[in-house]
């Protein structure tokens, strides 16, 4: 039976604005399975952003449960759960969050730092990412001296560093000009497929959404299809 990475059932989220309420997401119900590229797509405030960051637990719904590795999230502590996303999650965003002054290898190595273990042991993998990313040669430069697909490759590998079961993207191409967009999308698809990690992005570009196996079409905070890319 394969594993089931996230499970989410009768979720809604919604937001106080004035003196009203907004429902943003709307009695939501799927599951993700490991080793899956799942591309969660529709317009600009469907929600799916929203989805994403209650998946990766940086939000709580107003109700209903998200599963992740079998366990609730609302079971879960607050500690517990920055260790999860520490170690087990990776985040990649539209924007690269790379510090300036930092080198690609230096912003790569930012979790390792974050999470109080040592750099040196973790050479043989960052190399390893490097190599990946199409990077070695750029090791030392600083984001500034990166074009934009670069910068978001050096955002990937971070996300990569620790390992994680694991990696959700938010609008991952959306500061990107096509031909870089392109670079980044096989480059998720080679990650989803020679290291096996389960991917889930959100996406308003239709094309970028057929590189992963599965299409989940939102509109409006609700669910429109859910089928696999042909």
């Amino acid at each position: 039976m394969v594993e089931k990475v996230l499970e989410v059932s009768r979720l809604y989220k919604s937001f106080t604005v004035g003196k009203g309420t907004l429902e943003v997401l709307k009695n939501l119900k799927f599951e993700i399975y490991n080793k899956e590229f799942v591309s969660i797509m529709g317009p600009s405030g469907c929600g799916k952003s929203t989805l994403l960051y209650l998946m990766g637990g940086l939000d709580s719904p107003s109700s209903g449960d998200i599963k992740i590795f079998g366990q609730n999230y609302n079971s879960l502590s607050e500690k517990v759960k920055s260790k999860l996303r520490r170690t087990r999650l990776g985040f990649i965003f539209q924007f690269y969050n790379l510090i300036p002054n930092l080198s690609v290898e230096d912003n790569i190595l930012l979790p390792v730092l974050i999470d109080g273990k040592k750099p040196k042991e973790y050479g043989n993998r960052l190399d390893e990412i490097l190599d990946i990313i199409g990077m070695e040669k750029r090791r030392k430069y600083t984001p500034r001296e990166l074009s934009g697909g670069q910068q978001q490759k050096t955002a990937i590998a971070r996300a990569l560093l620790m390992d994680p079961d694991l990696i959700l993207a938010d609008e991952p191409i959306g500061n990107l000009d096509s031909k870089s967009g392109k670079d980044i999308m096989y480059l998720f698809q080679r990650i989803n497929v020679e290291m096996g990690k389960t991917i889930v992005q959100v996406t308003h570009f239709e094309e970028a959404s057929y590189y992963g196996s599965r299409i989940i079409s939102m509109r409006d905070g609700t669910i429109e299809s859910d089928c696999g890319v042909t």
